[in-house]
């Protein structure tokens, strides 16, 4: 063991023995504060007396369980507040979890609920839903939700199949989504009949899709009607589509960013207002359920198709932009280049190929629409306005980062969906390219967006970014040239 690691290992067991501390002086002082608000309302309403159990009478059976009918903590939870767990703690036993082992039935589910039979089982931490799991706790708070609510997820079962692929053995090449999310409640049925509480964390369906842009292309005679693909003269589309919730391998993401495991695991504690204290004190659970967004995957064209390399397949990885891909906020290219990524798409399905659209919620770079929206107002009030070569330089000041959207975990949901190459990936990105060769994906042909599909008021980022890496078939700009290069001014706005 060299010295760093044993001084992470050491500042790992001070942060243990704390947290344990700081749990039995928490647990003290809630049972305390649940005493005195059941002993007021046995004063207040004596017909409707609240059951107290004493620490040592809370077992599995009552950990989750109501014990009473009111709509306090205590009739959802146990009297005593579990903050986290140890390994080898009495009743603790994990539900044994391989990644990426072959066999899904010896790989294991993913658990991480805290239900009555399954809190002593998980083998996860975190809970199901992703950045919804806030709301759900929220619903079970005022009593919209039974906190021991179970699914039915008869009929529920993918619309069309993936899988399973090579790439879904190989630990290394999927760390971030599970790869058998989207059948869970199929191959573990039994578990979950037995008492489990497994969830998918991937949904498979189909659907149409329309947009104003894909009607006007079929007005101008630029996409063909098929009904098949376009499905009629309005430019409905028929899709696969997938919705993935986030599902790291902490080992597996540590690795790819080049990190020790200890290290993520204490800055994403540390760094989120100490978020989920197992991620400190259970070294022995190894996926984490981050609650962040998620991923959406539309298809056009046969899924079959895509992890097929003798067909042709199109691809746009697209990073939400809420104000332009929703509202049509023109200081970027984000709906322009996706209207076209999913234009090509179309074009390439129709042509016996297969096109596909990975959308991440990563929101301004994964920075934020409110930072996003304070950069906006900086680049704007500068002095000498909103120009191409400070463009980055904003950012920076305000977020300490120019990107935090980290390419390295997006290739996973490529391998997920076992594509073997790109012909056309719809994009300049250098990061998404360089992330998606570099996990063994080759990309045959990279596609910038049109000039004339550029708003004037996104010169200044398609611009810088060229500049910063860009993939182009065009000029590349001197400093000098993207000191030229002016957006908007705020009374250009206000007209």
């Amino acid at each position: 063991m060299t010295v760093p690691d044993e001084q992470v290992l050491k500042q790992l067991l001070t942060t243990v023995e704390a947290l344990r501390t700081d749990q039995q002086h928490l647990s003290a002082q809630v049972e305390q504060m649940i005493h005195n608000s059941t002993e007021e309302s046995k004063t207040s309403a004596p017909s409707s007396p609240t059951t107290i159990l004493s620490p040592a009478s809370v077992t599995a059976k009552s950990v989750s369980k109501p014990v009473s009918t009111s709509s306090t903590s205590a009739s959802l939870y146990p009297q005593r507040v579990i903050l986290t767990s140890y390994p080898h703690q009495h009743g603790i036993h994990p539900i044994n979890l391989n990644w990426g082992n072959k066999d899904p039935k010896e790989r294991g589910p993913v658990v991480a609920s805290r239900h009555a039979d399954s809190i002593k089982k998980r083998n996860a931490i975190g809970a199901y839903g992703g950045s919804y799991c806030v709301y759900r706790a929220l619903a079970v708070a005022i009593g919209d939700l039974p906190n021991e609510h179970r699914p039915n997820f008869d009929m529920t079962e993918p619309a069309f199949k993936i899988g399973p692929h090579p790439s879904w053995t190989d630990p290394t090449k999927i760390v971030s989504l599970d790869p058998y999310g989207h059948v869970a409640p199929q191959v573990y049925k039994e578990e979950y009949d037995n008492g489990l509480d497994v969830r998918p964390t991937i949904a498979v369906t189909k659907a149409h899709m329309t947009m104003v842009e894909m009607e006007n292309l079929v007005k101008e005679g630029k996409l063909k009607i098929d009904g098949k693909i376009v499905v009629n003269d309005r430019g409905d589309l028929a899709v696969s589509k997938a919705a993935v919730e986030p599902v790291w391998y902490l080992p597996g993401v540590a690795e790819r960013f080049g990190i020790e495991e200890g290290l993520l695991r204490r800055a994403l504690f540390e760094d989120t207002g100490g978020m989920y204290p197992e991620l400190i004190t259970r070294p022995d659970l190894k996926v984490f359920l981050p609650p962040i967004g998620g991923i959406s995957v539309y298809v056009f064209g046969d899924p079959a198709y895509i992890s097929d390399p003798e067909k042709k397949l199109t691809l746009r990885v697209h990073d939400e932009c809420n104000g332009s891909d929703v509202f049509g906020s023109d200081i970027c290219t984000c709906r322009p280049y996706l209207i076209y990524g999913i234009e090509e798409c179309v074009k390439q399905a129709q042509e016996g190929g297969v096109g596909v659209i990975v959308y991440f919620r990563k929101e301004g770079r994964a920075l934020g629409e409110v930072t996003k929206y304070l950069v906006y107002n900086a680049r704007k009030r500068q002095a000498g306005g909103d120009t191409a070569d400070h463009y980055f330089l904003r950012t920076e000041c305000i977020a300490g980062v120019k990107d935090m959207r980290f390419q390295a975990l997006m290739p996973d949901v490529l391998h997920w969906l076992g594509i073997q190459k790109i012909d056309r990936m719809m994009s300049m990105s250098n990061m998404k390219h360089d992330a998606i060769v570099g996990a063994g994906i080759p990309i045959i042909e990279r596609v910038p967006i049109p000039d004339e599909m550029i708003p004037e008021d996104s010169r200044v980022e398609i611009d810088a970014k060229i500049a910063s890496g860009y993939f182009t078939t065009g000029e590349v700009m001197d400093e000098k040239q993207l000191h030229e290069v002016k957006g908007r001014d705020w009374e250009d706005i206000e007209h």
